[in-house]
């Protein structure tokens, strides 16, 4: 009897000092510094609902049992000083028992892991507990209330309700081991013969279930944080500026304050996007500034930031120009059509002027003309110039190439009339009088080019090339005709003999074609061979 309760201390102060290890080796997994992974757990806890009181114990040595009670009241109120470890304070009242009533009030430590709509709980209590009871002999004599220490251990799990921002959760279940001691004083004898005082150890079972109201988070609200930026950044004296402010993590049940300052031209907006007027602004770089505060007099640490961000007035800058021709090359006397772009950065008017290395340039606009009347032949440069308004310049230069007359066509060889020897069989290689028609137009053809000349290419069949019977040599009728009709343009028509050259051909006929080879021409004399003129005699035409 002595050591029973000490025993059931070390149990649960045991138990306690488990869960304790359990949950405080999550709590070291985690660093204190660590962001909220979307859970985000009460700082405080308050607990109140229904609670079984399930007694199994006597009052020695009268050995009268305590008997349970259904119906109770329990309410707890948890600090959690992190994530998982806190300090709780349980106050429980089971009145009304069949023949006993027990009310306590305990504290100690409380472990938790909270995890996504649920959470585990554990604690180990220690505190104080009013009993009396149980009655005896039908009520007559009952232990009156007497306090003593008592020891709880347990745990549960609540589950977040999903509405009011998960302000409540629902208690599923409070299941704990508490022991109870009371010494009700000496043991007396009642008149009845029973014994009333005398001493207890109380075991019992209590289960709860009810609401629980969170306040508080463990981890406090991200500060609010403000980015700025200016559109665009770097600008000429005079452009606006737009300067836009993005604010995060901000309060959606708050009104929030904005206010700007810039260093450089004027800046005016009280909303999250000022504007600034740079006309004022000498070049350089500049540096705007943004403000944002809850609104009240008295904000908390986290509820306002600041921003920055630099923009560049630059100077004035001259215009820039570039120079095209089209055609980029001409013939003698033709025309370019000259295109300049122009380009100023603050979009300043412009003038436009040429100038050409020869020729003639017209034109006052972003177009001219390049006339190239008179020009020789080679590259002309044409210069385009701009100026703004302020007098800043640019220059930039196209050529256009002027082409040589092209060279008069090479003279060619023609064909001319050709003369037949068909007709006078006995004489196959004269030149009859039909002939003469062909001949005295040729003459007039070299008498007008007097430095043109004359390839006569006589022709025979090849009957007339097989060698005749009972004759050691075959005649050369082909250079016969071509030689003979030479002879009658030199000696008949006056043609120099130097301008006219004879060949036999390989065409199977009885003809004499002819070809005006003007001067710088060159006849082709494939298929063609020389007349040996001092061999091939000419025969003068002779009546029949």
């Amino acid at each position: 009897m002595v050591y029973r309760p000490l025993n059931i201390l070390s149990r649960l102060m045991l138990a306690a000092c488990a869960v304790g290890l359990g949950v405080g080796s999550l709590n070291a997994q985690t660093p204190s510094t660590a962001a909220p992974g979307g859970i985000n757990p009460s700082r405080v806890d308050v607990f109140l609902g229904y609670s079984y009181f399930g007694a199994h114990g006597q009052v020695k040595p009268a050995g009268i049992s305590y008997s349970s009670i259904n119906v109770g009241a329990i309410g707890s109120v948890a600090y959690y000083m992190n994530k998982y470890v806190g300090g709780e304070i349980i106050g429980a009242a089971h009145p009304n028992g069949k023949n006993d009533d027990f009310f306590s009030i305990s504290g100690g430590p409380i472990f938790r892991a909270p995890m996504q709509n649920f959470t585990l709980f554990g604690h180990g209590l220690v505190g104080a507990g009013w009993l009396d009871g149980p009655n005896s002999h039908n009520g007559t004599y009952y232990e009156p209330y007497r306090v003593g220490p008592t020891l709880t251990a347990g745990g549960g799990m609540d589950y977040d309700l999903p509405f009011f921002d998960n302000r409540f959760s629902l208690r599923l279940f409070q299941a704990d081991y508490r022991w109870v001691h009371t010494n009700y004083g000496p043991a007396a004898t009642i008149p009845t013969g029973g014994v009333l005082g005398g001493r207890t150890n109380l075991s019992a079972a209590e289960l709860s279930t009810g609401v629980v109201i969170h306040f508080g988070h463990i981890i406090p609200p991200p500060p609010v944080t403000y980015a700025c930026a200016v559109s665009p950044t770097t600008v000429y004296p005079g452009d606006p500026i737009t300067v836009t402010g993005t604010a995060a993590n901000l309060n959606p049940k708050k009104a929030y304050n904005y206010s700007w300052t810039a260093d450089g031209g004027t800046i005016s907006g009280n909303t999250a996007t000022a504007n600034i007027d740079t006309k004022t602004a000498n070049p350089g770089t500049y540096t705007a500034k943004g403000h944002i505060v809850v609104g009240g007099n008295k904000p908390k640490p986290g509820e306002m930031a600041d921003c920055t961000a630099t923009y560049t007035v630059k100077p004035f800058e001259p215009p820039t120009i570039s120079c095209s021709a089209n055609p980029s090359t001409v013939a003698p006397g033709d025309s370019a059509t000259i295109t300049a772009t122009g380009n100023s950065p603050q979009n300043r008017p412009l003038t436009y002027s040429y100038s050409a290395s020869a020729g003639s340039v017209s034109g006052s606009g972003s177009t001219a003309t390049l006339s190239t009347a008179g020009a020789a032949p080679g590259t002309i440069t044409v210069t385009c110039n701009v100026v703004d308004d302020k007098g800043q310049t640019a220059s930039a230069t196209t050529t256009v190439t002027v082409n040589a007359p092209p060279p008069p066509p090479a003279p060619t060889t023609s064909a001319l009339c050709s003369v037949s020897f068909e007709r006078d069989t006995r004489r196959p290689a004269r030149v009859d009088n039909e002939a003469k028609a062909c001949l005295d137009d040729i003459a007039l053809k070299l008498q007008s080019a007097s430095d043109a000349k004359l390839a006569v290419v006589g022709n025979s069949t090849a009957k007339e090339k097989e060698p005749a019977k009972g004759k050691k040599k075959t005649p050369d009728y082909a250079g016969e005709r071509a030689v003979n009709t030479k002879d009658y343009l030199v000696t008949e028509k006056g043609i120099d003999a130097s301008r006219i050259t004879t060949y036999t051909g390989s065409d199977d006929g009885k003809t004499v074609t002819t070809t005006l080879v003007p001067a710088g021409a060159t006849l082709s004399t494939t298929g063609l061979t020389p007349v040996d003129e001092s061999a091939v005699k000419a025969v003068p035409r002779t009546k029949k």
